[in-house]
């Protein structure tokens, strides 16, 4: 009789476990059974409830802040690794703590790096991930990394749009080749925003290098946190003659008061994925779906066929 290969097993960290179930289903395969000990300081234990010897499995989990989800997901590979399963893939729909990916002024961490090391160290043998925020990220691992691109899930949903006078936009510098990927994709004019920060989340001035009379624009960028940058951009355009602002980005974190920037802005949709989970607050808000790309990516990865058509960036 011809080999079987047995079927991998799907965890989910706790804050993914809705997006972790609907990977599961999308997959074919039930989500496997975690149980957490807490303590009365905060403390936690996960345990697989289930056999995993000799196993390939993927413990699903976003990083995004607070650090417990990243703590979670760092238990869970160690328990695994202990429990002797042969294959640990750490699906990370957002890989957190990636805007520290250098040192950009003394004495500071280049955190994304650190967090690389601390994954594969617990146990992971490969890294599935989707946008991350910057693509020499992949360099911090010397573990295979599968980068996935948003880009097969927000590309038809603009076709459908059918857009006249498209135009392409990216909020900062370093969003440009981003810019420029989807706007050959879809046949477009790029247009790029030059911005200065005060601090953190704060922007002091932007500038618009490009011209947006009379287009539909679309600015396109790998999260959204305070959306500051976005809705100031989207402002801007507006009042150099454009006729819409939309926005596409990957990571919806939405913090602070990010959805009475959005509301009060001139921006007529933003479109995120569900690779963070959140409470829409804002009709103006529209969520993809990523379940069914990590579903599709995992199962090639586990019969070992090519996964290069999800690379359209």
């Amino acid at each position: 009789m011809p080999y079987q290969v047995p079927e991998p097993k799907i965890f989910a960290c706790t804050q993914s476990t809705a997006l972790g179930k609907k990977i599961a289903d999308a997959y074919g395969a039930e989500l496997g059974k975690i149980h957490f000990s807490r303590y009365s300081d905060g403390e936690f234990q996960p345990s697989f409830e289930e056999s995993i010897r000799g196993a390939r499995i993927f413990i699903i989990g976003s990083t995004n802040p607070s650090s417990e989800n990243l703590m979670e997901m760092l238990l869970m590979l160690d328990a695994a690794k202990r429990a002797s399963a042969r294959h640990i893939t750490a699906v990370m729909p957002y890989f957190g703590w990636a805007r520290q990916d250098r040192k950009d002024k003394p004495r500071v961490p280049i955190a994304a790096k650190l967090i690389a090391k601390m994954l594969e160290t617990a146990g992971a043998t490969r890294i599935i991930t989707m946008d991350l925020h910057a693509d020499q990220i992949q360099g911090f691992f010397e573990k295979p990394v599968d980068h996935l691109f948003a880009s097969t899930l927000f590309l038809p949903y603009l076709k459908e749009l059918s857009l006249d006078n498209l135009c392409v936009a990216s909020p900062d510098m370093g969003g440009s080749k981003r810019a420029y990927a989807y706007s050959k994709a879809l046949e477009s004019d790029v247009v790029i925003c030059y911005k200065q920060r005060a601090k953190a989340n704060v922007i002091s001035h932007m500038e618009l290098i490009g011209e947006v009379t009379g287009k539909n624009v679309v600015l396109v960028d790998d999260m959204v946190d305070t959306a500051g940058t976005l809705t100031k951009a989207a402002d801007l355009m507006m009042e150099r003659g454009a006729l819409s602002v939309r926005a596409i980005t990957t990571h919806g974190l939405l913090s602070g008061n990010a959805y009475e920037k959005i509301e009060k802005s001139q921006l007529k949709e933003l479109i995120i994925t569900d690779s963070i989970p959140i409470e829409v607050k804002s009709d103006k808000v529209k969520v993809l779906s990523c379940a069914n790309l990590f579903a599709d990516v995992m199962h090639r990865v586990h019969h070992n066929t090519s996964i290069s058509s999800k690379f359209l960036m």
